[in-house]
């Protein structure tokens, strides 16, 4: 068959619904059990090398029938497949935050701009924004960012796909060029990437996440699926299967086990998972191997299909579910069930009476539509749909026009300020202690406590008890939030607080403590409000301690993520595990107080940190 007939007879390749379902359902998890599906961000580099393959492919196809690339029909069909599932979540999103969450409303425009224009990656990154951040970065948008890497791939590609068929020619040659391009993002991801620091900025960079996506379209020079023979030998068959099967077993081994905050997925990890992934598009794509059929089922084709709009809703549907929940730990498994029937339905409609009619619109025929639109008697799905979508596009368009930018509400203001002071203060008196240790202030310096201000509910025993306890507090955003109330009533207490701060990324700041002679005897931990952690994390933290402190915990009040009972279970597991560790139940004191409390249900307000200081304080001087 030569190629001119095979490009006629061009096959949907249904396998590829399969890939696209893993993919989406490992993101999905990630999301929702990030303990269990600890790799499930690895979706995404599945996505692109699908993505880059297809394109690729399709462009070849082009090429060989026209020996050109129609740019602007390239482009036209993008938009279509893009757009109405993307303006239609944008829309209903707004609508439902002006009306229910308006709290969300800060900087919709420039989410709204950057989502539709394909800027939403760097606009993150310049924002300051956080992809790792559980707990302050709650956009239901959040996720944008890779429509975004990919949009611009798909606005660069055709453009160089034809310079590269012009002037290089030869597919071997084209191959190696972008095999080139893709290694290079690849280290570029590295060399950007700093050990313990956030990674978002290597994360969302287009430059430093593009290698999947070239993986794939250079396996389209390389495997075009319009050249791969259905009959081949035996021994072939089954190498491609085991190459597919390993492939398969490699990614969900990733799913599970690669979690985001480990270097090595930063310095090579997502390279390897990306050709991993690759390679399952290779041997999906053959006809001649079964890893096609067997990823081609009813429920896999279903999810496939939808799994655009499927990841376009799932976030901004987990984010407005949990926000309502008065305790999300309680019933977590009920609640994600939830999620997920919302995310399936909702990505259902919108795939039946948005995307796809959107996706076969003939828009040169625009007036005629619309006047055999009016025709139409009044109850047809076309004018119930377009009713719906006039009335959520009024509402978006208000909230667009109210939406404030980069407005602070006097409770977060209040709240940055307390921990900015705090921090600036803690950073001193760590500076002050270290240099009394190594000798450069003496000891006659010092000046006496005096009684704390504010009524902390103290006996005057636990008052000079707690004015003589030396005592290093460690911990994130929470302990800075109450830390001029902790170093009140014991003031020679030294905090070391991070904003965001997690487990896994804290055995080297004790480590530093300890080397710096500021960890004490008496070491204070509040740890858990940005994430959970498992029991060897634990373990190389209290290990980084040393056995011959005492160690109190204070365990997390989180009612709005749903990690909140994993981490108070791990700490009194951990309490019969370590004879050191005593475990303060901040949770089970401050639960039915919300009025102690910020709007985030989380940092203590004003009155909530003398409340917080004093049971802390009472249970450190026992």
């Amino acid at each position: 068959m030569n190629n001119k007939k095979r490009l006629e007879e061009r096959r949907y390749i249904t396998g590829f619904d399969g890939i696209r379902t893993i993919a989406v359902v490992g993101v999905i998890l990630y999301h929702l059990f990030p303990n269990i599906m600890r790799g499930g961000y690895l979706g995404v580099p599945i996505f692109f090398a699908v993505s880059g393959y297809l394109i690729t492919d399709l462009l070849r196809q082009e090429w060989l029938k026209t020996e050109t690339i129609d740019i602007k029909g390239f482009y036209i069909r993008r938009m279509k497949r893009l757009y109405p599932g993307l303006l239609a979540m944008l829309i209903a999103a707004s609508a439902y935050i002006v009306v229910f969450q308006r709290d969300m409303l800060n900087n919709l425009r420039s989410v709204f701009a950057s989502s539709v224009l394909y800027y939403n990656n760097w606009w993150q990154i310049f924002k300051g924004f956080s992809y790792f951040d559980r707990f302050t970065t709650q956009s239901p948008f959040t996720h944008i960012w890779s429509l975004a890497v990919e949009a611009q791939n798909y606005l660069i590609w055709p453009l160089l796909f034809i310079l590269l068929k012009r002037y290089v020619k030869h597919s071997g040659k084209i191959f190696g060029i972008i095999m080139a391009a893709a290694v290079g993002s690849g280290i570029l991801m590295a060399v950007l990437y700093t050990p313990g620091a956030d990674p978002t900025r290597v994360y969302y960079g287009t430059d430093t996440r593009l290698f999947s996506i070239l993986l794939g379209s250079g396996l389209a020079f390389v495997w075009p699926s319009f050249r791969l023979k259905e009959e081949i030998p035996l021994k072939a068959k089954s190498l491609l299967n085991g190459v597919g099967i390993v492939s398969l077993v490699v990614l969900l081994f990733g799913f599970l086990f690669l979690a985001d905050h480990l270097a090595f997925v930063y310095y090579g990890g997502m390279f390897i998972v990306s050709i991993f992934a690759t390679l399952l598009v290779a041997v999906t794509a053959h006809p001649g191997a079964d890893l096609n059929r067997w990823l081609t089922n009813p429920v896999f084709t279903w999810i496939g299909k939808r799994s655009y709009g499927i990841y376009l809703y799932q976030f901004p549907i987990m984010i407005f579910y949990e926000a309502k929940i008065k305790n999300l730990s309680d019933h977590i498994l009920l609640h994600s069930l939830v999620e997920i029937a919302l995310i399936l339905g909702i990505s259902e409609l919108s795939y039946r009476f948005i995307e796809k009619p959107m996706g076969k619109f003939y828009y040169q025929y625009t007036w005629f539509a619309i006047k055999d639109f009016f025709k139409k008697p009044w109850l047809t799905i076309p004018k119930v749909t377009a009713v719906i979508g006039t009335f959520l596009t009024c509402f978006a368009l208000f909230a667009l026009a109210t939406a404030p930018s980069n407005e602070v509400t006097a409770d977060q203001q209040q709240l940055q300020k307390s921990i900015e002071e705090n921090k600036k203060l803690a950073e001193q008196r760590k500076a002050e202690e270290k240099a009394r240790n190594e000798g450069e202030v003496s000891e006659s310096t010092e000046q006496s406590n005096p009684v704390p201000e504010a009524n902390y509910d103290l006996t005057s025993e636990e008052v000079k008890k707690a004015q003589s306890m030396e005592i290093t507090a460690f911990g994130d955003s929470v302990i800075l939030d109450a830390a001029a109330g902790l170093q009140e009533i014991f003031p020679k207490m030294l905090v070391d607080g991070e904003v965001g701060r997690q487990l896994y990324t804290s055995a080297p700041a004790i480590q530093q403590l300890e080397k710096d002679k500021v960890l004490k005897d008496n070491v204070l931990v509040g740890l858990g409000t940005n994430g959970s952690f498992t029991e060897a994390q634990f373990d190389e933290f209290m290990t980084a301690i040393g056995s011959k402190r005492k160690v109190y915990w204070v365990n997390v009040r989180v009612p709005t993520r749903r990690w909140q009972n994993e981490v108070n279970t791990m700490l009194e597991n951990m309490k019969k595990k370590y004879d050191n560790l005593v475990v303060i139940d901040w949770y089970n004191y401050s639960n039915e107080h919300e009025e102690w409390f910020y709007d985030d249900r989380v940092h203590p307000n004003v009155e909530g940190q003398v409340k917080y200081s004093s049971f802390i304080a009472k249970q450190l001087v026992k």
